[in-house]
């Protein structure tokens, strides 16, 4: 029960293994999901999407105080230690600019939220930040937003506004005099609804789930497929961020594939981004990375901590 989960930040909470009694006693519903492995170990049903469901909500609920945690049937079931690391890693960099210190109340724009709501729900219990969510789909807005109401606190923490132009990213969401210490983002990754299809497909085949009862749990259209894949829509977020030069101290996406990075930094050096910075991450086996841009040289992100941040 003690199996360190190789590459997780150092203050990631998920590095041992999963308590299945703990999770079991704050989420009773994933009992129903607990199966023996190959060597009688009990473990959980992945080839089961209610599987995945419950766990996330066991885990919310354990590590980070949500209560209530539903999300619509077909939409995405992010990993929780995964994106817990990006968080993590993003205090690291914002202490940079601060002596070292992470900040509280920290504002943070998530660009695509999604239904889960799972990095505002992360950030608001481990560093106290403030969260403005946007979203495209009014179905995952909704989603979100229940998820908020249901949890108190949490709408004094996060707050949701609509990106009306599916065709940008920044634009239409920051509005004029506000500011941002940071900005996430989780692009969609795939380029064409048959290469999402494919995806789905090989994650099946994996978790060897059947054709015939499989259900659709890699996520909505606006989640996994865009206009050419995540370089297009990171590229957009790109060209878009100088005009927030000013009101924004760290822009940051994942990008998930490593050979897309030097499309990514060109189109930063075209704009005149003043650092860029990449961090690697990992979980079990599975590689990513995020990159973080800014128009702040050091002395302007140094005023910046001081007059924003509080240790």
């Amino acid at each position: 029960m003690n199996a360190q989960k190789p590459g997780l930040h150092p203050r990631n909470r998920h590095h041992s293994r999963y308590d299945l009694d703990a999770l079991c006693a704050v989420t009773p519903s994933l009992r129903d999901f607990i199966i023996a492995n190959p060597n009688g170990e009990a473990t959980i049903d992945f080839a089961r999407p209610q599987a995945v469901k419950a766990l996330n909500k066991a885990l919310l609920a354990q590590f980070y105080g949500v209560r209530e945690w539903d999300i619509p049937d077909g939409f995405l079931c992010p990993p929780v230690p995964g994106r817990a690391d990006y968080l993590h890693h993003l205090a690291d960099v914002l202490a940079e600019s601060h002596q070292g210190q992470i900040p509280t109340q920290a504002s943070v724009l998530d660009i695509g939220t999604g239904a889960n709501c799972i990095y505002p729900l992360i950030g608001v219990h481990e560093y106290g930040w403030r969260f403005t969510g946007s979203e495209t789909n009014d179905a995952a807005l909704a989603s979100a937003q229940a998820i908020i109401s249901a949890n108190p606190g949490l709408s004094r923490a996060v707050r949701l506004r609509r990106q009306k132009d599916s065709t940008a990213v920044l634009s239409g969401i920051i509005h004029k005099n506000e500011q941002y210490d940071a900005i996430i983002c989780n692009p969609p990754f795939h380029d064409s609804a048959q290469s999402a299809q494919a995806g789905s497909e090989r994650k099946r085949r994996n978790l060897g789930q059947s054709a015939e009862g499989a259900l659709n749990f890699g996520g909505q259209q606006q989640e996994l497929w865009c206009e050419g894949g995540e370089v297009a829509f990171i590229r957009t977020m790109i060209a878009e961020s100088p005009q927030f030069a000013r009101q924004v101290l760290w822009f940051t996406s994942l990008v998930s594939r490593g050979d897309n990075l030097p499309e990514l930094y060109r189109a930063l050096t075209q704009v005149g981004a003043v650092k860029v910075i990449k961090k690697e991450m990992a979980q079990g086996q599975k590689q990513s990375r995020f990159i973080a841009w800014t128009f702040l040289d050091d002395n302007q992100r140094q005023r910046w901590a001081q007059t924003r941040f509080k240790a």
